[in-house]
């Protein structure tokens, strides 16, 4: 109801006098739009809540109908848009013509109109925010941020990891850029912060928390030759079935194995979420290890990822005691340097502005500043011929 009546108002103040006349002739409800606020009504009656959806969505088609086909200035056309898009984000119609709230959440649902790229985040499935993700890369030896990114909080924390890992990654096929050595993290956004990674300059080693253990990160940090210590969940199954790992996935042979010795082939296919999938069907029917496997009655099928030999390297590697006493002596440190970025009321969890570019903005000046207090702690300063060097007592 708020969602719907701000972008009402949002498009009535973005027309001019004219244009605004013309649009409140076509508002029915006894509503002049002119404050912001939730409009009255008996919340505890729903006959009269769904009466108030109704008639919200009534004006809202009216004035896009209105607009329809008509050469807009560029704040009306983006009123226009933003109104058209929380009323079919959130609303259906029913046959009898009747907007209700729609009983599902959309897909990259715009939760702001005041600021529309801000989404719905968690941090795990029980907590939440709104807003914003933050995103540092860190030098592990100096602790110093090389790198920071803000993504909408809905964003996946590997989809911004190649941004923070420029001078570690070649260019990807196609794209132009230059050559390189670098590192990646995450933070939430108006809310959370989290995760890490690092660097050498020969040979640069990424570490990172199993949010960015992606396939397809994976991929492009072995052909850089990075070092890879960024974590790889483990595959997992309900319930306690067997996981993904009890199965032998031999890509060679194309085949894979269950735990009862039973082997199906799999064919990759292009253009799908997954690479292949192995069907065993009607093998798990008779099955004396079923009931630990599926409860399907088609029987047990599993996923081969795209990047499956990338992923089974990255396991096997971290299995190894010396991989994880090294990831947790490294990994940690960006822990800390969130935590300073987090300790100042200077939009660390909560932003100070609104907007993408702004938030970014915001926050690459919060780590620079945090950067300016990190070389203080190291006593470097500016020397002569804009260098720098070791102060000395």
């Amino acid at each position: 109801v708020t969602l719907v009546r701000s972008a009402i108002r949002g498009l009535l103040k973005a027309a001019d006098a004219e244009l605004e006349a013309e649009l409140r002739a076509r508002l029915c409800r006894d509503d002049d739009y002119a404050s912001a606020g939730k409009p009255v009504c008996d919340y505890d009656d729903a006959a009269a809540r769904e009466a108030l959806v109704d008639a919200l969505a009534a004006d809202a088609m009216a004035l896009l109908a209105m607009l329809d086909g008509r050469e807009l200035g560029e704040g009306v056309c983006q009123a226009a848009e933003l109104l058209a898009t929380v009323v079919g984000q959130d609303l259906d119609e029913d046959d009898e013509g009747v907007f209700r709230i729609a009983r599902r959440v959309a897909t990259d649902r715009v939760i702001s109109t005041v600021d529309p790229e801000a989404r719905h985040g968690h941090k795990s499935s029980a907590r939440g925010f709104d807003g914003y993700k933050g995103h540092i890369g860190i030098d592990p030896d100096s602790e110093i941020v090389t790198a920071t990114a803000v993504t909408p909080g809905n964003s996946g924390d590997v989809e911004v990891a190649e941004d923070l890992l420029a001078d570690v990654l070649p260019p990807a096929a196609g794209e132009a850029g230059a050559e390189s050595a670098g590192e990646s993290e995450d933070n939430g956004g108006p809310t959370e912060v989290d995760s890490g990674d690092g660097q050498d300059e020969a040979a640069a080693a990424v570490y990172g928390d199993a949010a960015y253990g992606a396939g397809q990160l994976l991929a492009r940090l072995e052909n850089a030759g990075a070092d890879i210590k960024t974590k790889v969940q483990p595959p997992v199954a309900p319930t306690g079935r067997f996981s993904k790992d009890e199965f032998d996935i031999d890509l060679a042979a194309g085949t894979v194995t269950c735990p009862n010795g039973v082997t199906v082939a799999f064919a990759a296919r292009r253009h799908q979420r997954h690479a292949a999938v192995a069907r065993f069907g009607a093998a798990c029917a008779d099955c004396p290890l079923a009931a630990q496997c599926t409860s399907s009655a088609e029987g047990r099928t599993v996923t081969i990822s795209a990047y499956e030999a990338q992923l089974a390297r990255a396991r096997t590697a971290q299995a190894d005691p010396g991989w994880q006493a090294d990831y947790r002596a490294t990994r940690p440190k960006v822990e800390r340097k969130i935590g300073h970025l987090m300790r100042r009321r200077h939009g660390g969890r909560r932003t100070r502005v609104r907007g993408r570019s702004k938030v970014a903005a915001d926050f690459a000046l919060l780590a620079a500043a945090i950067n300016v207090a990190r070389l203080g702690t190291l006593g470097i300063i500016g020397g002569p011929g804009r260098t720098w060097r070791v102060a000395t007592t």
